[in-house]
């Protein structure tokens, strides 16, 4: 069973730059496909981005398409998530995933962080 954390979240002005890190353990990191979802007070979770086992395929929603880039390093056991142009509506708690298929939504996700917030200022 795969235990995930993050980290970078933070405080950044609009058009900033921030890059989040997921730390994979116990378990096998290269049998997962690796999400970041994020959620606004008073708002559903929200599907940011996932990227396949080896790396190869990305998927972003189109919010964050052509600002966020989500990479994984399988040595590390760590994924990322690189977000550059940031708005102030990209302001949420920001959560990786795991799980051993491609989906969009939360709900077949079993495996998560604790959560990062990012906040950006205007």
């Amino acid at each position: 069973q795969v235990q995930l954390v993050e980290s970078g979240g933070g405080l950044v002005q609009a058009g900033g730059s921030l890059r989040l890190s997921c730390a994979a353990s116990g378990g096998a990191f290269t049998t997962y496909l690796m999400a970041w979802f994020r959620q606004a007070p008073g708002k559903e979770r929200e599907f940011v981005g996932y990227i396949t086992r080896s790396g190869g395929v990305t998927v972003y929603a189109d919010s964050v398409k052509g600002r966020f880039t989500i990479s994984r390093d399988n040595v590390e056991n760590t994924a990322y998530l690189q977000m550059n142009s940031l708005k102030p509506e990209d302001t949420a708690v920001y959560y990786c995933a795991a799980a051993h298929s491609a989906f969009t939504s939360s709900t077949f996700y079993h495996y998560w962080g604790q959560g990062t917030q990012v906040t950006v200022s205007s």
